[in-house]
């Protein structure tokens, strides 16, 4: 449709102009209805009911002067006769005659109106007989009571009281007779007024109905043109947050739909071409994922002056190696070899990546990791690490399992085992390389000695060895050993060096035990009190058979009894292997 086609400024002031000439339309018919409705009610205030409170003045005027009259009666009656209230009976007497027929004008009047006015509704034939009506009681009042009224006065001047009540008796006969006639017209006048409130709350009713009838279709019909109208925004608004949300989501194949010509039309193609960038891009990305990990891509993406400058950070670092890989790689050959290595490092790489970690290179059959910010919180970094130690070993039966049949061969002509080290210090982040090609890695201290301990595993029949200060960092959150004290090659201050056992509180009771047993011993080695250093790592050793560090302290405990160290021996032991 054209209008969809329309700018969207073009389309938001087209729905607003149709809301308010919509809202003006259904205004004009409730002013016009309100003021028919006005129209009624004042009629019904300024006519009707003052005609009807002039009948009904009328009716008390006319007591009144029958009230006058009898007290000028009995003032002329009394002896001697009180002169003075009579005549002033005799003039509020005659102030009072006009007023009942001023009153009787006023309601003829008022009615006259009502039947003149064509703009309102009325009984017409109903109203002119009530005037015609009262105009007749008016007149035959005075006419038949003004004669006697004549005669009454005649007669108290006279002094013919006998005369007078009889005359005064005809004048309160005529007066009921007067009475009772506008009586029968004021109640004829009030169910004129009744009806005329009638109409009032039936046009004040349809004026209501017909307004809300008004405004309801001007709502439906604007809501409806507003759906119209803003369906051709939203619907591509809808799919253009879609389309936003699968690239949100990494999906790039679904490109959006352009079905307008305005600025969400041209977005949408902007989009679509974005998209298909982006798509360019993450095959890019995920092809050199597989050689440098992502998290280092987006970090360098994110912040480049990193790897141009580097920066010192606390990190921890993981060095992990396959024992007996060079006898397991003399039997087989290359293509085989290549098919057991990528299962090995596919099956380790997937523990560090769960825990967070960054991979930074596969050197031959070892694995190097490191964890630390922006990737990791510092507060986290160690117990990832051990964490992914732990699963890493926790690996190795089924893969020993697997790997024949990856094979094809009944067994493996050496078993593959691990050993790992992990250390926790300063190191310099950054891209190591020529102009040509560039590495971003880390380099220091920390990653020497976590290359240290992964060695040192094969000299105390270990899997997992961690540094001094990264035990400091994990607290009871893994269950730790104290080995001995290392002093490696390339440093020159002795440190103590722990296994890592487990996740925090799931030792077992043989497991609690030899590290019960073990520290004994391990104390009583460090004060030289050989005998009693032995029999401690011999119970530790009968806690878990075959365990490699207690086999280790008690061939060396034999070495020194044999051969004791210096008197300034400090209890550490210097590991110079490489």
């Amino acid at each position: 449709m054209p209008i969809f086609n329309q700018s969207i400024r073009r389309k938001i002031v087209g729905i607003a102009l149709g809301l308010i000439i919509l809202m003006v339309i259904s205004s004009a018919l409730s002013m016009v209805m309100s003021s028919r409705v006005g129209v009624l009610l004042d009629e019904l205030t300024n006519r009707y009911i003052p005609a009807y409170s002039h009948l009904a003045r009328a009716n008390v005027r006319s007591l009144e002067r029958a009230l006058a009259l009898r007290r000028m009666v009995i003032a002329k009656m009394q002896t001697p006769p009180d002169e003075e209230a009579y005549a002033a009976r005799l003039k509020t007497f005659r102030e009072s005659d006009p007023l009942v027929e001023q009153e009787a004008d006023a309601a003829r009047k008022l009615i006259n109106a009502i039947i003149a006015d064509d703009a309102t509704p009325s009984d017409n034939a109903a109203l002119a007989r009530i005037e015609n009506r009262i105009e007749n009681a008016v007149s035959e009042l005075r006419r038949e009571i003004g004669e006697e009224d004549t005669r009454l006065l005649a007669q108290l001047e006279a002094r013919d009281f006998a005369g007078a009540r009889e005359t005064l008796r005809r004048v309160d006969a005529l007066r009921d007779i007067f009475i009772q006639k506008t009586d029968a017209i004021r109640a004829d006048m009030l169910a004129q007024v009744f009806a005329s409130t009638a109409t009032v709350v039936r046009q004040q009713k349809q004026a209501i109905l017909i307004s809300g009838v008004v405004t309801l279709l001007a709502a439906i019909i604007g809501l409806g043109f507003a759906w119209m109208v803003s369906s051709g925004i939203t619907g591509p608004v809808r799919r253009l947050l879609e389309g936003t949300r699968e690239v949100e989501a990494g999906r790039f194949d679904q490109p959006i739909t352009v079905s307008t010509r305005d600025e969400i039309g041209q977005l949408a193609a902007a989009f679509n071409r974005m998209v298909e960038q982006l798509r360019h891009n993450e095959r890019i990305r995920e092809t050199f994922g597989r050689y440098i990990d992502p998290k280092i891509v987006q970090g360098l993406i994110d912040r480049p002056e990193v790897a141009v400058e580097g920066e010192r950070r606390v990190m921890t670092i993981l060095f992990c190696d396959m024992s007996g890989f060079t006898a397991m790689s003399e039997g087989m050959t290359p293509r085989g070899l290549v098919k057991v290595m990528n299962h090995y490092f596919t099956v380790m790489s997937a523990p560090i990546r769960t825990n967070r970690g960054i991979i930074d290179k596969y050197i031959g059959d070892a694995i190097m990791a490191y964890w630390g910010p922006p990737f990791v919180e510092d507060a986290e970094q160690a117990r990832l690490a051990c964490l992914a130690a732990l699963d890493m070993v926790a690996q190795v039966p089924s893969l020993q399992e697997q790997l024949p049949d990856l094979l094809g061969i009944r067994a493996m002509p050496a078993q593959c085992d691990l050993r790992i080290g992990i250390a926790t210090g300063e190191v310099l982040t950054g891209s190591i390389g020529s102009e040509l090609m560039m590495s971003f890695t880390v380099m220091g201290d920390a990653v020497n000695l976590a290359s240290r301990l992964e060695a040192a595993n094969k000299f105390y029949g270990s899997r997992v060895l961690i540094s001094q200060t990264t035990a400091a960092s994990l607290g009871a959150r893994v269950e730790l050993r104290e080995i001995d004290r290392l002093t490696v090659a390339g440093q020159s201050t002795a440190q103590a060096v722990f296994e890592v056992m487990g996740k925090g509180g799931v030792l077992s009771a043989a497991q609690e035990a030899l590290r019960a047993r073990y520290a004994e011993g391990l104390a009583a080695y460090r004060a030289c009190r050989w005998d009693e250093a032995r029999t401690a790592f011999a119970a530790a050793l009968e806690s878990v058979p075959g365990d490699g560090p207690s086999r280790t302290m008690l061939a060396r405990v034999d070495q020194l009894q044999a051969d004791p160290p210096a008197s300034d021996w400090d209890g550490a032991w210097r590991f110079e292997q490489k």
